[in-house]
């Protein structure tokens, strides 16, 4: 509401009235804070102790290394993509610990190192470690 107080007593005002934008503007930041949290994805990290309770040569590692042209080897034995899962298994077959590392190349397509951590949740791999 606006007074006007002038000689001649009514008048219009021509004062913009900005509660109705205030209004909106409230509405959309509370949208906006209630959706921001469920857009956010995360990955879950462990990261190393600093007290080893196990020998490091005691277990055999496997590191899964993607090159460039796409072609993968478990321990320096070749596998194809399409096989990759079920070679996996019959390793991770019978072990207490389900540990991958994953070693690609520089030039590797995200999406081809993606599909290997798939196959590897698949084969029951628990934890993936990332070797640079």
């Amino acid at each position: 509401m606006a007074i006007s107080m002038g000689s001649s007593g009514r008048q219009e005002v021509s004062d913009i009235n900005v509660t109705p934008m205030i209004d909106v503007l409230l509405v959309l930041l509370v949208i906006f804070m209630i959706v921001q949290p469920m857009l956010q994805m995360s990955i879950d990290v462990q990261l190393p102790k600093e007290e080893q309770t196990r020998d490091v040569n005691q277990i055999p590692r496997i590191v899964l290394e993607i090159a460039a042209d796409g072609s993968m080897n478990i321990n320096t034995q070749p596998v194809t993509a399409d096989r990759l899962e079920a070679r996996l298994r019959e390793i991770y077959t019978g072990r207490d610990d389900k540990v991958l590392f994953i070693k690609p190349a520089d030039e590797v397509v995200y999406e081809q190192v993606i599909k290997a951590m798939d196959a590897a949740r698949g084969a029951g791999v628990s934890v993936l470690g990332a070797v640079l």
